[in-house]
């Protein structure tokens, strides 16, 4: 029986462990929170290691003697993952694509050497050479931590006069960057996608193109997916050439990506690539309801060896809406057996329930919950899910 290494025992890697269960593998899970999600879990073995410390999981990968090592829906993690694999002589990563995969400096430099689209950036590490840096840019741009992900320290700014703001949105994005190292770039206007990949021997096959919905300015933060794109043929090919383009650039040719591309006036362009699957619920429950494609699945098998199924099953639509709750102190919900009932809905989920503090959306995890729903096309996949959202009650502070 071959034995997997899954990184990460929270809500993003749970699928990953019962999908490796499903599969009958021997499963060793690692996570430094003991009250983590994935460790409720029967059967599976227990390792109490921070994620990010590379000596202790490997050390602990020598001892259970895997086949396999992975994560999923989270970067700093792969770093760990490239160091097991290169070390032990498993299927992974490489080191070097580990890092220009998790550090958007060392990307976007690598992006930019292989000509592939980016928008205009910088590195700066001080406030002195940000001010500097801010002074070139004549309309809006971006400020964010070169280490982090989940729109975490991301933050937009309209012009380089208010100095002021300028710096709190430095700050902003130092208090989540790990390296000290912040990117600041030219804000590229124009609708996001997603591309979800695996690549098998340095071919990479694109599975679902996903269209995103953010809170827009200042923080960016993903409010929804849908999938198929809603682009013409003509622009998914760009948007296929550009991803195929990044994953090569920076070297993944076993495993997962999950790339995100604005859709400028000037073309496709890269916002961010990610050697993993994506989080957000996309890749693994998005992507199985609209192609009957598991790419959890998929890169468990590449993980020990074995190969994936990577043929499209079917073409449906498929949604995620997350709720956008009152703010304050979430007393009651009401509505969530009448929203389970429309026709399609798959999942209604509450992140943040009773007692929680609602506050305003600045990153991924202040989101209350979401809902998924699947349909004959990614419209009407759409329309289920605002309609459960719609009827989804958050009662807060006593206000009815």
């Amino acid at each position: 029986m071959k034995k997997i290494m899954i990184l990460g025992a929270s809500i993003l890697q749970l699928p990953a462990i019962l999908q490796a269960k499903e599969m009958g593998l021997e499963v060793v899970v690692v996570d430094m929170n003991p009250e983590a999600v994935g460790f409720r879990e029967n059967g599976i073995e227990k390792e109490i290691i921070s994620t990010n410390d590379i000596d202790g999981v490997l050390e602990a990968a020598i001892r259970h003697q895997i086949n396999g090592i992975m994560t999923l829906a989270s970067d700093l993690p792969m770093r760990t993952v490239a160091v097991v694999a290169e070390k032990l002589g498993l299927i992974g990563i490489s080191g070097d694509t580990a890092l220009k995969a998790t550090n958007k400096v060392a990307m976007r430099q690598a992006l930019k050497e292989a000509g592939v689209p980016i928008p205009v950036f910088y590195c700066v590490n001080t406030i002195d050479e940000f001010h500097k840096i801010i002074r070139s840019f004549t309309g809006k741009f971006i400020v964010k931590p070169a280490d982090n992900s989940g729109s975490r320290g991301v933050c937009l700014l309209e012009h380089n006069k208010d100095l002021t703001a300028a710096d709190q949105a430095f700050l902003y994005g130092k208090h989540f960057c790990h390296t000290g190292e912040m990117i600041v770039e030219e804000f590229m206007e124009g609708p996001e996608v997603s591309v979800e990949t695996i690549s098998v021997d340095g071919v990479c096959h694109v599975i679902q193109i996903t269209d995103k919905l953010t809170t827009g300015a200042p923080y960016f933060v993903e409010m929804g997916h849908s999938q198929p794109c809603c682009f013409s043929e003509k622009m998914k090919r760009e948007i296929v050439k550009v991803a195929v383009e990044a994953n090569k650039a920076i070297g993944i040719k076993n495993g997962p990506s999950h790339t995100e591309i604005k859709i400028t006036s000037n073309g496709a362009k890269i916002v961010e690539i990610g050697a993993r699957l994506g989080g957000d619920n996309i890749t693994t429950h998005l992507v199985p309801l609209s192609t009957g494609v598991n790419m959890v699945e998929c890169c468990i098998r590449i993980a020990i060896g074995e190969n994936p199924d990577l043929s499209i099953k079917y073409d449906k639509g498929a949604a995620i809406r997350y709720f956008d709750s009152p703010k304050g102190v979430i007393h009651n919900i009401i509505g969530i057996p009448d929203a389970e009932k429309i026709d399609g809905i798959q999942q209604i989920s509450i992140v943040h329930g009773v007692g929680y503090t609602a506050h305003e959306i600045h990153n991924s995890i202040d989101r209350v919950g979401f809902v998924i729903a699947q349909s004959d096309n990614a419209e009407s996949a759409v329309k289920a899910c605002k309609k459960a959202v719609d009827m989804v009650k958050f009662q807060v502070d006593g206000n009815e």
